[in-house]
């Protein structure tokens, strides 16, 4: 493993990408995939700032003249940043603390015969240490600096720091109770009003739930394990005796729990919770993006798209097999205006004008209505009719992007473009729009963006790269997330087929101005050029792998077409002959592959869904009704699919299928067709409630409760039940005292 390790990060210090490093350096990495790759990518730079913090920690430790060697080397091996920051607590530059009052005060001295916890008398050893002029009026002052100083000591101690921080993961408790007065107004956060449940057991869509109610200030919220079970654990490892010595320290040990490590354990174990379900919601969000991005193309086909209305009628547009916009028109085949007979001969009469073969209808406001007006249509010969999520399409049309292709349309043009588009190849398209506006994640506003963002742009890179471009028909924006390109080269290479027509090799691209031969490695692989002389430039066969592909034909005396065509020819190549210290048998497998499929798409192959004739809308829905349905997203707590009703339904985690479902992404994905059962319609709430389940009116078992705001309650145990009732009956009579929501 630390020589694929090696390997990987020596590649990324070249300049490599995580696509080229996983498809082209097989032999180098010994065939490791783009997870792989980009966790080993992480993971560098999570040392690297650790790295960068251990640099600053001892410079400032230098600073101080405090750096002995064996601190030194405490720092050096640490191994997280909480370890660090530890070590270096007792350091760190901080404001005016009781503790250093105390010391200042010259107390330092007592607390240290106190925590020793000899058979001493505290209040004598005390008295010689009360000096008014120096703010110790009493004996109570000289015990209560001491105390502080001893509380800081405890705090600053990295062995106990560890423990607590370990115990805090494993025992802390979530609670949550709602905000004075917010009863009405926080009502959608209701299942948290008074809520608790342990924090490493908590989903990652209840916790970001409870900090999304917290943040709107409707919940109070707080993380902490049993106090006395908490403080008796730190007793056991600070108070030696039962003496009046061990008295004072045990005080201590208190004060310093409530005012030191409560806090910045709660701290840590806040961010830490958030964080995981950080991770989880934008894994899940990350997983959906992917099977959107990969749904099935209709592929190179002359499509009508409509974009539906009401009131102002159906934008209409026709497009080409490579989607460019070749008319436009409104129709009113809908009410209120209901110009049907019109609409109809404007429709048949496009169709036939253009050689329409498929008709993309937006699945917003009026989509079932326009689906059922199309297909009772006779166009006189077969013209699929498709309904196409519209989800993102306003984001797109009000886009700079849209506005540079089409700058002379209005919106509901470019919207019916993208409509028709996305039919055509949903990849293509979909990349043109920030994935957050699509609509298939859980909290994606609520999780570290940055942290989301670099997940979508690995998951949306890994996508196009997979499927391969073609640089003759690719927007800019598909082409900059092209292995090695730039937007600015993406924008280079637009620029040079405009001016001088379509590229019909690969070779050209290296006078594209700013494609260098490091760049040119990177993306050529999955780039590609159809009707090109050279046939492998339609191919994921990397321009560096040529020579070997012309030896194999060579050596079978015939051309590289003829090993393409003829799997008797190719049957015949012996891989061990041309294997050498820069071709390995991983990438000959893959060279194999690709002859006998060039340039495969790997994506499905588009089939025709239709949703259920006459159940248009909620009003048409009846319990025990099965339905089929497209998945619209995928959440850790079950599936949303849309059965034509212009209100997706929920399918919940525990009538997914008839075994218990831990992860809803092991049995379900975005886009996926479906059969459900319409279980409950609450048309108060707009929530529709479905099933997978093949019995789904007979009681599900073990569930788990639904808590997200919004989502339909279904059943199931609560957090608390499932832990034998309250979970720690909240022992802190004042955990809520002073805290506002975070």
């Amino acid at each position: 493993m630390e020589k694929q390790v090696r390997a990987v990060l020596l590649l990324l210090g070249e300049g490599a990408t995580v696509p080229f490093i996983a498809r082209y350096r097989k032999e180098a990495t010994e065939g490791l995939d783009e997870v792989n790759v980009i966790s080993i990518r992480d993971r560098a730079e999570q040392l690297g700032t650790l790295d960068k913090r251990r640099e600053a920690v001892l410079k400032s430790l230098e600073e101080q003249g405090k750096l002995t060697d064996e601190l030194k080397k405490k720092v050096l091996s640490a191994e997280t940043l909480a370890v660090l920051e530890d070590i270096y607590l007792p350091y760190r530059p901080k404001r005016r603390t009781r503790g250093m009052v105390a010391r200042e005060r010259g107390l330092e001295p007592l607390a240290a015969k106190l925590f020793e916890q000899g058979d001493i008398n505290p209040e004598a050893e005390a008295f010689a240490f009360v000096d008014p002029e120096k703010g110790v009026e009493k004996i109570d002052d000289a015990l209560s600096g001491a105390r502080d100083i001893i509380a800081e000591w405890i705090n600053e101690d990295v062995g106990v720091r560890a423990a607590l921080r370990e115990l805090f993961a494993k025992k802390a408790i979530i609670y949550s109770k709602i905000a004075k007065n917010k009863e009405e107004e926080g009502a959608k956060f209701r299942d948290y009003f008074d809520w608790e449940e342990p924090v490493d057991k908590a989903p990652s869509h209840r916790v970001l739930a409870i900090r999304r109610g917290a943040a709107e200030g409707f919940l109070i919220f707080r993380v902490l394990p049993d106090e006395e079970k908490t403080v008796a654990i730190l007793k056991r490892h600070f108070v030696k005796g039962d003496n009046p010595a061990s008295q004072e320290v045990s005080l201590a040990v208190r004060d310093s729990y409530k005012r030191f490590l409560s806090l910045s354990m709660e701290t840590e174990t806040r961010l830490e919770s958030k964080n995981r379900a950080d991770g989880e919601a934008i894994r899940v969000f990350a997983q959906n993006i992917r099977n959107l991005l990969l749904t099935s193309p209709l592929g190179q086909k002359r499509v009508l798209a409509i974009d539906p209305g009401l009131r102002t009628g159906c934008k209409i547009v026709c497009l080409d097999p490579q989607g460019k916009l070749l008319y436009n028109d409104t129709i009113f085949p809908l009410k209120p205006r209901s110009r049907v007979k019109e609409s109809k001969e404007a429709l048949k009469r496009l169709v036939e004008s253009f050689g329409i073969e498929a008709i993309a209808i937006g699945n917003g406001t009026g989509g079932r209505e326009t689906e059922e007006f199309c297909r009772d249509i006779d166009f006189g010969r077969k013209v699929a009719v498709v309904m196409v999520s519209e989800s993102g399409a306003s984001v797109y049309s009000a886009s700079e992007v849209a506005r540079e292709e089409f700058p002379y349309y209005d919106l509901t043009v470019r919207g019916a473009v993208s409509i028709g588009r996305r039919l055509m190849d949903p990849l293509s398209e979909l990349v043109k729009i920030d994935p957050k506006a699509i609509g298939v994640g859980q909290y994606q506003h609520d999780v570290d963006q940055k942290a989301l963002k670099k997940s979508l742009d690995d998951v949306v890179t890994s996508c196009v790269n997979a499927v391969g471009v073609e640089v003759n028909t690719a927007s800019k924006q598909l082409l900059s997330y092209v292995s090695g390109l730039s937007e600015k080269l993406a924008s280079n290479i637009i620029s040079c087929r405009n001016e001088k027509g379509a590229f019909s090799s690969r070779a050209e691209l290296m006078k594209v101005p700013g494609m260098g031969a490091k760049t040119f490695e990177q993306a050529a692989g999955f780039l590609r050029i159809h009707g090109a002389e050279n046939l492998l430039d339609a191919s994921a066969v990397h321009p560096e792998s040529y020579p070997v592909v012309e030896a194999m034909a060579n050596d079978l005396g015939c051309n590289v077409s003829d090993l393409m065509t003829s799997a008797e020819l190719r049957e015949k190549i012996i891989l061990e002959n041309y294997v050498s210290d820069t071709t390995g048998m991983p990438t000959l497998t893959d060279i194999m592959s690709e002859l006998a499929k060039p340039g495969r798409d790997p994506r499905e192959q588009f089939e025709l869904f239709a949703f259920t004739e006459g159940v248009n809308k909620m009003e048409d829905l009846e319990v025990g009704m099965k339905l089929p349905g497209i998945v619209t997203n995928v959440t850790a707590f079950g599936a949303f699919v849309d059965i034509g009703v212009h209100q997706d339904g929920l399918v919940h985690i525990s009538a997914l299928a008839d075994r218990f479902v831990r992860n809803p992404h092991d049995v379900i994905k975005v886009n996926q067709r479906v059969k459900v059962t319409v279980i409950d319609v609450d048309m108060k709430r707009n929530r529709i409630s479905l099933s997978m389940r093949s019995n789904p009116m007979e009681p599900h078992g073990r569930r788990n409760k639904d808590t997200t705001p919004g989502e339909k309650k279904t059943g199931g145990r609560f957090a608390r039940r499932e832990t034998g009732g309250k979970t720690s009956g909240n022992p802190f009579s004042d955990t809520f005292k002073g805290w506002k929501a975070d």
